[in-house]
């Protein structure tokens, strides 16, 4: 089976890339989560921009508009507002289906892990979050649960 770090998906660029490629040599843990600029978590964008900048942490954001159509932006609006609104430096992918017939594959993989509330399966709403080591191994976060507290 292929580490998960290793699925490939698209980014706002219309270029490919993996996990691990946005990570580098020093990355321990990688933060991925599906975001949306008009959902009531939405302000965790800034506490994804602090765990954003800890030692050995490479955050990795999917727009997502499947919940409530609560990202109906184009990749530069939803890349202008989490800027100037929450700071964000870490990278936002192409919009990605994280649920349904078209889920991207990480996706998938990431829905197969169990939550501590003892939860697995399809991703469930906006800024459910995903920790994954270097070996691959996930450890699945829900929206209500605060980005500082999951490292």
């Amino acid at each position: 089976m292929t580490n998960i770090l290793d699925i490939e998906f698209e980014t706002m660029e219309h270029g490919t890339t993996t996990l691990r490629m946005l990570g580098d040599s020093s990355t321990e843990k990688w933060v991925v989560v599906n975001v949306a600029s008009a959902c009531g978590f939405t302000p965790q964008y800034a506490q994804l921009q602090e765990v954003s900048v800890k030692d050995g942490v490479q955050v990795v954001g999917f727009p997502c508009n499947q919940f409530g159509g609560q990202e109906p932006g184009t990749h530069q609006e939803i890349c202008e507002f989490t800027e100037s609104k929450y700071g964000v430096t870490f990278p936002l992918m192409a919009k990605t289906n994280v649920k349904g017939e078209q889920q991207h594959p990480l996706f998938a993989e990431l829905s197969l892990s169990t939550g501590d509330d003892g939860y697995s399966g399809d991703i469930r709403w906006n800024f459910e979050k995903f920790v994954i080591d270097t070996n691959g191994e996930v450890k699945r976060y829900s929206s209500r649960d605060a980005p500082s507290d999951m490292l």
